[in-house]
């Protein structure tokens, strides 16, 4: 007798293609040069892990004393860092999570019936498909186009709420385009929302990484006429994406936002707070979050430039750790499998993140630098192809 399995998990587990390809390489003893690696901890940055590991062995972690929303000392310091980027946040309107892949399921179910619709720019990172999914959600993509940079487009935008569309997510800045919304088009959304009745999820996870001088503003900076969500947490603050911390920032209106914060509560008591010692840690971490995020900085500004320098056609972006790169046209094959297959170069495809036209990859700027530069000479001068040469 088979098992019976939910229609919401009946993904294609199987390994793709391209994975395949990957694995055997390196199977056979190839030497690949990974340029997605996107990992923090495994990319020789310096961690004071006095620092960090201290704050876990606070006696304070022994009791239990559960509050849905979080540890009142540690929302606290949550609302200190958007003080930080100019923004007053009240610690009652910050519920902590476990990441923001749980944030995002809280607030999709705060919004949304089975079957409601989410709206996600394209491209974007996957991941929103297997988390709307699991809570029952239809995502319809609105589109950004390239044009000496990347814009929304809100004619489409706007052609795509139905009525069961009951959110807008907005990634600031994209992943993986790198894509800043900036105040124009900050107001814009906000006026959609309010026209249409929906709420604004803000993903800032990448805020603190701008490739220019200027720092990005946060969402939750005012004035907020729609009811708005800032989701963000440690994974890239403060590159510590193994403590698993995150949060939900409530914004809005006095009376939706109160009551979707009330409602919030219950979500996050149902699935019980996270655990104490990290909470009891989150005041230091996000203190000492500037060291990691200098070296970060330097580090994917550095490999930004050289990628630049490198010959290889390099889109716009404006901040976070990715970068896209336009290959030339080579007929049907996908340009990261004749990377792999014929300089032994590891990216994402395009079509990974839902871009459409061919001959785009998405690389991290996180690795090493000589890996890196190693990478890209490998791409820039490898064999020519049908149209064009790397």
């Amino acid at each position: 007798m088979s098992t019976r399995f939910s229609k919401r998990t009946g993904w294609d587990v199987g390994e793709s293609g391209f994975a395949a390809a990957i694995r055997e390489a390196r199977a056979a003893g190839r030497e690949l040069i990974d340029l997605t690696v996107s990992n923090p901890t495994v990319c020789g940055f310096e961690y004071d892990a006095g620092t960090i590991l201290a704050p876990l062995g606070s006696a304070g972690a022994l009791i239990y004393d559960p509050d849905p929303r979080g540890m009142r000392s540690a929302r606290e310091a949550v609302a200190e860092y958007y003080g930080d980027h100019g923004a007053e946040v009240d610690p009652d309107a910050v519920v902590l999570t476990t990441s923001t892949s749980e944030g995002y399921g809280y607030l999709f179910r705060l919004l949304c019936d089975a079957g409601d619709e989410v709206l996600v720019a394209q491209p974007s990172y996957p991941l929103f498909d297997f988390l709307a999914d699991l809570e029952d959600v239809r995502l319809r993509p609105y589109p950004l186009f390239y044009d000496h940079g990347w814009w929304i487009d809100f004619g489409e935008l706007e052609k795509r709420i139905g009525p069961r569309t009951k959110a807008i997510v907005v990634v600031h800045p994209n992943n993986p385009t790198g894509q800043a919304t900036g105040g124009e088009d900050r107001r814009r959304l906000e006026t959609i929302c309010v026209r249409h009745g929906l709420a604004l999820i803000v993903d800032e996870v990448f805020l603190d990484y701008p490739l220019g001088e200027e720092r990005l503003m946060s969402f939750a900076v005012g004035p907020h006429p729609a009811l708005t969500f800032c989701l963000s947490g440690m994974s890239k603050i403060a590159g510590l994406p193994q403590m698993k911390v995150g949060w939900i920032v409530g914004l809005g209106p006095e009376a939706p936002r109160r009551e979707a914060m009330g409602r919030l509560e219950v979500v996050a008591d149902t699935f019980l707070s996270m655990n104490a010692p990290v909470q009891m840690a989150l005041p230091s971490w996000l203190a000492g979050r500037n060291g990691v995020q200098g070296q970060i900085l330097k580090r994917v500004r550095g490999n930004l430039a050289a990628a630049q320098r490198s010959g290889a056609e390099v889109l716009r972006l404006d901040a976070g750790w990715s970068a896209i790169l336009r290959l030339p046209q080579v007929g049907e094959e996908d340009a990261a499998e004749i990377l792999l297959r014929e300089v032994g170069v590891v990216v994402h495809p395009g079509s990974f993140y839902g871009i459409a036209e061919s001959g785009r990859v998405v690389v991290s700027l996180l690795g090493f630098e000589q890996g890196f530069a190693e990478g890209l000479e490998r791409i820039v001068h490898g064999r020519k192809l049908n149209h064009g040469s790397y």
